[in-house]
């Protein structure tokens, strides 16, 4: 399946010269959308993963069915402030200064195998956070899993080390 035709380009959002990559109109396609969360689940089945990461927000949408599919649990990996328990908790860089990102204590136990899934890969800052909020646990990356990946901001290099796949590149 060609996913490009399925994502709606939308240029000068959120300001000028950026082309926004809008997945409301894959994942309001349902061929569109089980044809991605078919394709991640049998990627992650044959790495014998116990835990679904995903990311906060987009990340939720893309992980929640391959866990589902896969008879796995979900972690979510959220923005500061929003998880009610003891969190592990990790700054990373945005483009104009810093962000943070928080996963529950008692969400991972070590040595589990971890698959971290978000819908788009730009220059791996909010991945990177993720996979050290999963390495704190004591936790293994076995792969980090995309939708899109925007290919000029180097996201994949940042992530040098893990197992990266993305299903579209721009």
């Amino acid at each position: 399946m060609d996913l490009k035709t399925k994502i709606r380009n939308i240029e000068d959002f959120p300001e000028k010269g950026v082309i926004f990559r809008d997945i409301t109109t894959l994942i309001k396609d349902p061929e569109a959308f089980g044809y991605v969360t078919d394709t991640l689940a049998n990627r992650v089945r044959e790495q014998e993963v116990d835990m679904i990461v995903v990311l906060d927000a987009r990340g939720f949408l893309f992980g929640s069915p391959v866990a589902y599919l896969l008879k796995k649990g979900i972690v979510p990996v959220r923005k500061k402030g929003k998880l009610p328990a003891d969190v592990y908790q990790v700054e990373y860089q945005l483009e104009y200064g810093t962000g943070q990102l928080e996963m529950h204590k008692d969400a991972i136990k070590k040595g589990m195998r971890v698959a971290v899934f978000d819908d788009l890969l730009a220059t791996g800052g909010t991945a990177k956070a993720a996979c050290e909020l999963v390495e704190l646990a004591g936790a293994k990356v076995v792969s980090l899993n995309f939708v899109i990946e925007l290919t000029d901001l180097g996201g994949r290099s940042a992530l040098d080390g893990y197992d990266v796949f993305s299903l579209v590149q721009y």
